[in-house]
């Protein structure tokens, strides 16, 4: 299921700093920097994530193309699990 987005394109300097201001009320200038912070945290570990999967993948790939060269492979090659 996919969400739209579109609407953010739309968004001027007037409605952005509005919404920030609303951050700021709601969530005090005290709390803002941890929320940053761990905002920004969780941004690195989900690009880890993503880059060793993407690793893994390509190590699988390169595993089943080897084998296909070399005359190995197995009769049947496995897609992802879901």
């Amino acid at each position: 299921m996919s969400v739209p987005v579109a609407f953010i394109q739309n968004i001027g300097p007037t409605q952005l700093l509005l919404v920030l201001v609303i951050i700021l009320v709601l969530f005090g200038g005290k709390k803002l920097p941890d929320l940053a912070r761990s905002l920004g945290r969780s941004l690195g570990e989900f690009k880890k994530g993503k880059e060793e999967g993407e690793r893994l993948a390509n190590e699988k790939v390169r595993e089943v193309v080897d084998e296909i060269k070399k005359g190995d492979a197995p009769d049947k090659v496995e897609g992802p699990k879901v």
